[in-house]
């Protein structure tokens, strides 16, 4: 039982949802609501459509990770593919369940069966598509949306894009993990880390505190707490981005670069959920990636 529950981790990259909940109190805090209850529900909903999308990624790729990593748990044979499956199958009903029980019908109808649709077109066939990276970045966007409830999104749209994005580069970044011929790819990658930093520390308003001749302010929670989580989702992300540019041909720093990128979502999300005013939450946040980055040499995210 016990090689069996590791095998299941492995099929659905467990630790790596610790980057999940973070897109949704994001979304919830951007249109003022509270992260209580109701929003810890979504929370484990969106945790269990992202298991239900690692599951379901295995068993669409049985036939391609047979010869490229045979290693993961259907190839091998540990799980079977018809499990792998049902796996993925179980998890997004639980998901749908999870999203009806936080907001009712209307929840689970504009906002968690939405991102469950998108996450299931993406693993049978969008992903090996063009649009691969931007139904990812949209499945990642709409999991930021799906905090907001039943209340309008409109408030959450600037979290939603900022995730997006980032998931967009990292994705595009990902499809070179196995062969290394990355090319650019990691270029695109820093480029877009930068922006994404710069957009989310608030710098304006710390160059304007500044100007003012009021440097205690650069101090307070409201400016300190985005600033410092932009910082720490810069540097873990542009140092394995630099390797893989300086050796794009090398697989292990394309996905040693992927995985800095999935465990970033943490701090960007820090940077976030503090900009909306919760730096105590952005702490939490931002205190994961240790966790998750020592979680992830036991099962890897990618």
């Amino acid at each position: 039982m016990r090689q069996h529950a590791r095998d299941v981790a492995e099929l659905v990259r467990a630790p790596a949802a610790l980057t999940v909940p973070g897109d949704v109190l994001a979304g919830a805090l951007a249109v003022g609501r509270p992260a209580g209850g109701r929003t810890l529900l979504l929370a484990a909903s969106s945790v269990s459509l992202y298991w239900a999308g690692m599951a379901l990624n295995d068993w669409a790729d049985r036939e391609e990770d047979a010869a490229e990593r045979p290693e993961r748990p259907v190839p091998s044979g540990r799980i079977g593919a018809g499990t792998a499956l049902g796996i993925a199958a179980g998890l997004t009903a639980a998901g749908l369940g999870l999203g009806a029980l936080a907001g009712g019908r209307r929840v689970l109808l504009r906002r968690t069966l939405p991102l469950a649709a998108t996450v299931w077109a993406y693993d049978l066939g969008l992903k090996r598509t063009p649009l691969g990276p931007l139904a990812m970045a949209a499945a990642r966007a709409l999991d930021v949306l799906h905090g907001t409830g039943p209340a309008p999104a409109t408030p959450a749209l600037r979290a939603a894009t900022t995730v997006g994005l980032h998931t967009w580069a990292v994705t595009r970044l990902s499809h070179h993990e196995v062969n290394g011929e990355a090319g650019y790819e990691p270029l695109v990658s820093l480029a877009v880390t930068a922006v994404t930093a710069l957009g989310t520390s608030d710098v304006a308003s710390t160059a304007g505190a500044a100007q003012l001749g009021s440097p205690r302010n650069l101090l307070t929670p409201d400016l300190a707490f985005p600033l410092l989580a932009s910082a720490l989702y810069a540097t873990t992300c542009a140092r394995p981005q630099w390797a893989a540019l300086r050796n794009s041909t090398d697989p292990a720093r394309i996905r040693a670069a992927v995985g800095a990128g999935i465990h970033a979502l943490l701090p960007l999300q820090a940077a976030l959920v503090a900009r909306a005013g919760a730096p105590k939450l952005a702490v939490v946040l931002a205190a994961g990636l240790p966790q998750a980055a020592r979680l992830a040499r036991k099962v890897s995210p990618t």
